[in-house]
């Protein structure tokens, strides 16, 4: 049977039913991991919460719009991907698994975060990629432990100064919003390494080579005038990238009125896995 068959039968409530879209959930995987994803579920067999010992589940491309109460049962896990499904608000129940690090919700129609977010003490890795979000959600300027934060392809216009409170962020990515604007709690932020802003709607770079931990920025597909100036060693994508600032200088007028050849953008994304 296809999917189409797997849709209708996610409808219907019954363990039998269940069982043919997950499987006998009857034993714990030996690599600690339950792979859910693609399977055409409106809600979370409950059977899949009693392995207690999990470290991944994996939720992504269903149809999920809430998960049960008893998900807090695993209090071990690591790694939620929960992206490519249909929340439109962050289940509550999310909030209280202890160890969670690495968490997946790009792809849904989220526009807000809950504030027991800030409970996931251990949470460094955060998607939030292609949702409704058209402020930035403030509660992830609580998550001390943040290391990589994705917010790709929302309607976001700027970054509060909170933001400038995460020491442990590396890697920011807002390609694809509203800035109009270079966000200046960025360049306090001297240990990010990457920096990814293309996509949006900024006209001038200040300058970024002040930042010593910084290794790549993305910045095409901006209406710049110029392009950021860097530390040595720092690669650049985006108009310019390959032209010395006192070029920019001499001929910046001249060369912001040509069309530039297309630069290859590179999203070193991570992968599902920890």
């Amino acid at each position: 049977m296809g999917n189409a068959m797997r849709g209708v039968i996610a409808f219907i409530p019954s363990e039998r039913c269940q069982r043919f879209l997950v499987g006998d959930l009857k034993e714990m995987p030996p690599d600690r991991t339950l792979d859910l994803s693609s399977r055409q579920l409106r809600r979370l067999p409950v059977a899949a919460c009693v392995f207690t010992e999990l470290v991944k589940l994996y939720l992504s491309d269903n149809n999920l719009s809430s998960l049960p109460a008893e998900l807090q049962d695993l209090k071990k896990l690591q790694l939620l991907a929960l992206d490519f499904n249909c929340f439109e608000e962050l289940p509550a129940v999310v909030c209280r698994l202890p160890q969670l690090s690495i968490l997946y919700l790009g792809n849904n129609r989220l526009y807000s975060l809950p504030r027991e977010l800030r409970e996931l003490k251990e949470l460094s890795t955060l998607w939030l990629e292609t949702n409704c979000f058209t402020v930035f959600p403030k509660v992830v300027c609580e998550l001390s432990n943040l290391k990589t934060l994705h917010l790709g392809y929302n309607q976001i216009q700027s970054l509060p100064k909170e933001l400038g409170g995460l020491e442990e962020l590396r890697s920011i990515w807002l390609a694809g919003n509203q800035l109009a604007a270079f966000p200046l709690v960025l360049l306090e932020m001297h240990l990010l390494a990457v920096i990814d802003v293309d996509r949006n709607k900024i006209r001038y770079f200040p300058n970024l080579a002040h930042m010593q931990g910084l290794k790549l920025v993305i910045y095409d597909h901006n209406p710049c005038v110029n392009a950021p100036a860097v530390g040595e060693g720092v690669r650049r994508v985006g108009r310019w990238a390959d032209s010395s600032d006192d070029e920019q200088e001499d001929d910046g007028s001249k060369v912001a009125s040509e069309t530039t050849a297309e630069v290859t953008e590179v999203h070193p994304e991570e992968e599902h896995n920890i």
